[in-house]
């Protein structure tokens, strides 16, 4: 709890994921603490209800892992803020390199199912046209409600114009796979593709493992390859406890890594403006490997992993199989912080 000879402090607060919470959180961190460096926010709009007040306050943010393009969209963005995260964006561009490394030139059909919200819609609006560019062709969004139950209605629309891809999105317990699996898209000619998230919602996507498909994944232990951080990690998280690495652990480490890697080129000096020019276009180590922050709007390029889901007798999550690592250089979002 040292770097450059200075000890480091840590004070929590809850944003309890309400972005009037959040906000007035933050504030108490600036007014009441003086904090040097704020970092966090697990959910995209606790982020966006803070961000003019690092700018106010003049204090560097490391956000992770909020994932809204609208971060760093203007007119949100401003300096003092940045990203280790990746974002939907990203997130996009990746599942559309898996799509073009299956078929390379395109030729095929696309359609999604997502919740009808803002989280929904951040996720399906940057896929299109990354999988347009690289020749697929988009056919069809269905949104659910985020607290539906029941998914047939969306299901049967999807089913019956038969794309050859369906890139689920969701979050949260009421999701739709086993209902996906009992419609049988299989058997209609429909491969699955998504994004694998953390543990918890690996467990309820184990009908996924066992219908088969591919996708992307942010992060679970085994798919960095040779990468001593993520290695120490792993040892020292079961160590203190006894429970796997997950995508959230693998964040918050990264954070603290650029943070630490920032302090240590400034010799320890907090002055917001020398951590801005420290930081920008600065490259730090990750479990996943080696990003860095774009210079021009703070967002990190970071390596993802093209996956396989497969299902394991006697675990209780789908478990992603390692295809390969997706280059930063692959998965550069476009610039989106001036007007």
């Amino acid at each position: 709890m040292q770097v450059a000879g200075r000890d480091i402090e840590v004070i929590w607060e809850d944003t309890t994921t309400t972005p009037e919470v959040a906000r007035e959180r933050t504030l108490v961190m600036l007014e009441n603490h003086n904090v040097d460096i704020v970092t966090g926010f697990a959910a995209s709009g606790d982020a966006l209800a803070s961000l003019a007040l690092f700018e106010e306050f003049e204090t560097v943010a490391v956000i992770e892992p909020a994932a809204s393009d609208l971060i760093i969209t203007y007119p949100n963005w401003n300096e003092f803020v940045f990203r280790t995260g990746r974002t939907s964006g990203q997130d996009a561009l990746a599942l559309a390199a898996v799509l073009a490394n299956h078929h390379p030139g395109g030729g095929r059909t696309v359609a999604a199912l997502a919740p009808d919200s803002t989280f929904g819609f951040s996720m399906v609006d940057p896929f299109i046209p990354a999988v347009e560019a690289h020749g697929f062709e988009f056919v069809q969004a269905e949104f659910a409600p985020p607290a539906a139950t029941d998914f047939s209605p969306f299901i049967l629309r999807l089913r019956e114009l038969a794309p050859d891809y369906l890139y689920v999105i969701w979050a949260g317990a009421n999701n739709p796979w086993m209902q996906l699996m009992e419609l049988d898209m299989e058997g209609a000619g429909i491969t699955i593709i998504t994004g694998a998230p953390e543990l918890a919602a690996l467990q309820g996507m184990l009908e996924l493992g066992q219908m088969g498909g591919f996708g992307f994944c942010v992060y679970y232990p085994d798919l960095p390859q040779n990468e001593p951080m993520n290695e120490w990690m792993i040892e020292r998280h079961w160590e203190e406890h006894g429970i796997p690495t997950d995508i959230f652990t693998s964040g918050g480490f990264a954070a603290a890594s650029a943070i630490i890697t920032a302090l240590e080129l400034t010799g320890g000096d907090t002055d917001s403006r020398l951590l801005i020019e420290t930081m920008r276009g600065m490259e730090f180590n990750s479990p996943t490997g080696m990003r860095y922050f774009r210079a021009e709007d703070h967002q990190a390029m970071q390596p993802l992993f093209e996956i396989e889901f497969t299902y394991v007798p006697g675990v209780d999550h789908m478990v992603p199989r390692y295809v390969r690592t997706i280059p930063a250089n692959e998965i550069v979002p476009p610039l989106m912080n001036r007007p």
